[in-house]
């Protein structure tokens, strides 16, 4: 993008700043130069004294204080009538180009077959995923979370033997080791299974947290009805996650548009195992 020196308030403001720093500098350095090579201490001791040092009580200069309160107006119209409340920008048009290419984007792929919404997914998982959980999605030999078991009765044994953080719910991370591997099983059948049949009496220690419906109790954990479904994954891009290796970016930030972010979950699924 062109630079317009002299229509965008932001660049004037800097090349103002830059010219009153060089000048000042310059000024005051010349200043003290002098001062060295010329004038003595003088002035009234304070009758503290550290070591047989003392200060000398002068008053401050009056440099510094209209330096000081120039500063503090300045800051006061910078942030209520100069940039960036009440004034153009390179930045903020660039922000509203991003903004109307995105709703455009979105009103052009709003119903795309599968075929194109898995393509697309692919696209965006190949730049924004695969550099941790591996082109594969298999976590790159565990250093990130594997999408080969993750949604089915495997992927929910699996977490229950590791435990999961980095979320963000208000119930907190979720210990590992909650129950024995039998049990992890059974619960990880149903729950893949759509919680339907009999349920597991070991759900007994998911309950508190996740709920007897196993829909996170009002947002407070994950929702497990949801699990090994897009919308699950589509919740995780938006939390975000701090996993064992790093952490995982909001993707609700505008980096990534619904549509893209409902692609790339399609597109994770297909790493599954049969």
């Amino acid at each position: 993008m062109k630079i317009n020196l002299s229509s965008d308030t932001v660049n004037q403001l800097a090349l103002l700043g830059a010219a009153a720093i060089i000048i000042l500098t310059v000024y005051v350095a010349g200043k003290y130069i002098r001062q060295m090579k010329t004038d003595t201490s003088t002035g009234e001791l304070t009758d503290e004294n550290w070591d047989g040092i003392s200060e000398y009580k002068n008053p401050v200069p009056t440099g510094w204080i209209a330096s000081f309160l120039g500063t503090m107006i300045w800051g006061l119209w910078y942030w209520f009538l100069g940039y960036p409340l009440d004034a153009y920008s390179q930045i903020g048009e660039y922000n509203e180009e991003v903004k109307a290419y995105n709703a455009e984007f979105e009103k052009k792929w709003q119903n795309p077959n599968k075929e194109t919404l898995l393509a697309m997914g692919e696209g965006v998982y190949l730049v924004q995923c695969a550099p941790c959980h591996g082109i594969a999605g298999d976590g790159i030999e565990g250093k990130a979370a594997g999408f080969d078991r993750w949604g089915s009765a495997k992927g929910i044994a699996d977490t229950i033997k590791k435990g999961s953080k980095g979320l963000g719910y208000p119930m907190g991370e979720m210990p590992a080791g909650l129950v024995g591997e039998a049990d992890a099983k059974a619960i990880g059948e149903w729950i893949a299974g759509g919680m339907k049949g009999q349920k597991p009496a070991a759900y007994s220690a998911c309950s508190s947290c996740h709920g007897e419906d196993g829909k996170g109790m009002n947002g407070q954990a994950p929702d497990l009805s949801t699990y090994g479904t897009p919308a699950f994954v589509t919740n995780v891009l938006n939390r975000g996650k701090s996993g064992f290796i790093g952490t995982m970016p909001k993707f609700s930030d505008g980096r990534l548009t619904d549509i893209q972010k409902e692609a790339v979950a399609n597109y994770i699924l297909t790493f599954r195992e049969k």
